[in-house]
């Protein structure tokens, strides 16, 4: 009698072993979970006071310009995350950014976070550019 067994190992491979992940194990950092908020902010479906607290200067403001009912993510289909990057300029700032694809279009959003002396990040600028239409 033969067993079927499914199995994602390619055909020859006898080894348990997995190809390593470049995520796996690693914990997302800030500029991940910023990302995420400013998404749903710029969506609508966060209200932007409730990235209040986690704002410094000009970057609220920056924030309620861009949620304006013609916001760069205001349209029917919901906007997802499709990768974020950081760069660390120097000790406490991490400059990141985000790509995000609304159905077949692409939006890019930079923006910039800064540690403050409690250790918490906090967001300093926001931009958000995309195919002009």
């Amino acid at each position: 009698m033969t067993s079927t067994r499914s199995t994602t190992r390619p055909a020859g491979r006898h080894d348990q072993r997995r190809p390593p992940s470049p995520h796996r194990g690693a914990r997302p950092g800030p500029h991940h979970w910023f990302a995420q908020r400013l998404l749903a902010v710029l969506s609508g479906q966060r209200p932007v006071h409730s990235l209040l607290g986690h704002t410094v200067g000009p970057a609220y403001e920056q924030l309620v310009t861009l949620t304006a009912p013609a916001g760069p993510f205001r349209d029917h289909l919901r906007p997802v995350l499709r990768h974020c990057g950081r760069f660390h300029p120097g000790p406490g700032v991490i400059e990141a950014f985000a790509r995000i694809a609304t159905g077949d279009r692409v939006t890019a959003m930079a923006f910039r976070l800064e540690q403050g002396p409690d250790l918490r990040w906090r967001c300093a600028a926001v931009e958000v550019a995309g195919p002009r239409t």
